[in-house]
C-alpha cells in the first residue's frame, strides 16, 4: 500500500489516498486545506488493515516523508506491517554516512553512481532504535550528491529497500490518471461534506476504471491508460436515428472497427 497526500489546485482541500500495488484504491478521504499532511492517517489506515487482517500473508506499508512520526511506526509494528517510511534529514543522519559525501578524486563519470549504507538510529522522539536507509546518488555535473533516508523494519539488503520505497512514485501515477480521466478534482459543490461524497464518487469511478483496465482487458490494451480506455472504449460519441422500418447508429470514421466495418459485414 502507498499512501500520497496532496493538494488539489485551485482548492481549499487536503485529500489523502490510500493505494495498493495494483492501483486500486483502498480508501480516500477530502480534509481541510489547513490540516497536516498526515492527520487522520489512523483513520484512513486502520480500517483496511482490519479488511486485511487474517486473508494475507503480509502488509507491507509505504509513505513520503509528512509521514514520519513516531505514532505511525509503532502502529505498523504492532500490527506486524512491513513498513519504509522516508525521513527528513539532520546532521546526524548526514554523520552517519560522511564517508559517503567524501566528493571522489579524479574525474567523475558521465553516468549515475548510486550508494547506499545501513545502520540503526534514535531519534528524541522515538521509543527505540530503528533500521534507516541512507541513499546517495552522484548525478553528472552536479558538485552536491542527492541524499534520502529511509527508515525501515525490512530486513532485506538496503538496495532492495531503496527499489520498494521508489514504487511509491507509481501512486503520482495513478493521481494524474484520476485527475485526467476521471477529473476527480472538479470540487466545485458550496459544502465541504457535498464535496467529499463527490470525491467518493470520484473513486469508486476510479477504482471500476482501474478493475476494467486490470481484470477484463485483452493483453494488446492492458497497458492502457485510464483516460485512452474512456475515449477509445467506454465514452464514444455516437448517434441513433430512429426511422419506420429501421434504427441508424452513427458513429465516427475512427470509432468503427475493420470487423463491423459495411465492406468486411458483406
Amino acid at each position: 500500500m502507498s499512501v500520497w497526500n496532496g493538494h488539489f489546485a485551485c482548492t481549499c482541500y487536503h485529500p489523502m489516498f490510500l493505494f495498493n500495488q495494483f492501483g486500486d484504491l483502498e480508501r480516500c478521504t477530502l480534509r481541510p486545506g489547513n490540516v497536516h499532511s498526515a492527520d487522520g492517517w489512523r483513520d484512513m489506515l486502520a480500517p483496511v488493515v482490519a479488511r486485511y487482517r487474517g486473508k494475507v500473508l503480509r502488509l507491507y506499508f509505504r509513505a513520503d516523508a509528512a509521514f514520519a512520526m513516531p505514532g505511525i511506526y509503532e502502529y505498523l509494528e504492532a500490527e506486524g506491517i512491513k513498513y519504509a517510511i522516508r525521513i527528513p534529514t539532520n546532521q546526524v543522519l548526514q554523520g552517519r554516512i560522511g564517508y559517503l559525501l567524501t566528493r571522489p578524486v579524479g574525474r567523475p563519470p558521465s553516468h549515475v553512481r548510486r550508494f547506499h549504507a545501513s545502520f540503526t538510529y534514535q531519534a528524541g522522539s522515538w521509543t527505540k532504535p530503528r533500521r534507516v536507509v541512507a541513499k546517495v546518488e552522484r548525478h553528472p555535473g552536479e558538485l552536491v550528491p542527492r541524499v534520502g533516508f529511509i527508515v525501515t523494519n525490512l530486513s532485506r539488503p538496503a538496495e532492495r529497500v531503496v527499489a520498494f520505497y521508489n514504487q511509491r512514485g507509481t501512486s503520482e501515477q495513478w493521481i494524474k490518471e484520476g485527475k485526467g480521466a476521471i477529473k476527480w478534482t472538479r470540487l466545485s459543490c458550496r459544502t465541504f461534506a457535498a464535496n467529499a461524497v463527490r470525491l467518493q464518487l470520484h473513486a469508486l469511478a476510479y477504482n471500476l476504471g482501474n478493475f476494467l483496465r486490470t481484470l477484463a482487458t485483452p493483453e494488446p490494451i492492458k497497458e492502457w491508460s485510464l483516460t485512452s480506455l474512456r475515449e477509445k472504449l467506454i465514452k464514444i460519441g455516437a448517434k441513433l436515428i430512429s426511422h419506420g422500418r429501421y434504427v441508424a447508429f452513427q458513429m465516427a470514421e475512427v470509432a468503427v472497427t475493420r470487423a463491423c466495418s459495411p465492406r468486411s459485414c458483406g
